[in-house]
């Protein structure tokens, strides 16, 4: 969730920083990656942000299964990188996209049904858009960052103490 909010907030423009990125959230690649990665990552997070502005559980986990229907596989343990065993919920892919969206929608599937489905959403300061997931202990950000949330507490104090 968080890589796909980060992907989205701030799109790669090579494939060269699509991997860092992907390797920076700890992604292993070990197979080849090229342009069509790049493009189908983009085209995913476009699906994935209809997931984010979704206005109902139902709409939302309706999304999600669509993508989960064309990523995802029977989950299954592997050790592939012999960094320690831990589980694919994809087939044996060698495309980065391909990885990058079973693991996008298989992690906002158990975020949204373990932490609750409203936890998705976009940043509430008005000249914001960027999208955010809420791993708050209360269960109720409302904004991207802490730095969108205090310009916009300002903004409200200083409209509220106007003379």
């Amino acid at each position: 969730m968080r890589l796909a909010a980060d992907l989205v907030n701030d799109p790669p423009v090579t494939v060269d920083a699509l991997v860092q990125r992907c390797v920076e959230a700890g992604l292993v690649i070990d197979f080849p990656v090229g342009a069509d990665d790049l493009l189908g990552v983009g085209a995913m997070l476009g699906r994935w942000c209809r997931v984010v502005d979704a206005t109902g559980d139902a709409e939302r986990a309706a999304l999600v299964n669509e993508m989960l229907a064309a990523a995802s596989a029977y989950p299954r343990m592997t050790n592939h990188a012999g960094d320690g065993w831990h589980l694919h919920y994809r087939d044996d892919q060698h495309s980065l996209a391909g990885v990058v969206e079973a693991l996008v929608s298989v992690g906002t599937a158990l975020h949204l049904v373990g932490r609750g489905m409203h936890r998705l959403g976009r940043c509430a300061l008005d000249e914001c858009d960027h999208v955010y997931a809420d791993t708050s202990r209360n269960g109720r950000q409302r904004y991207c960052s802490p730095r969108c949330a205090n310009r916009d507490a300002v903004r409200r104090h200083r409209a509220a103490h106007v003379g």
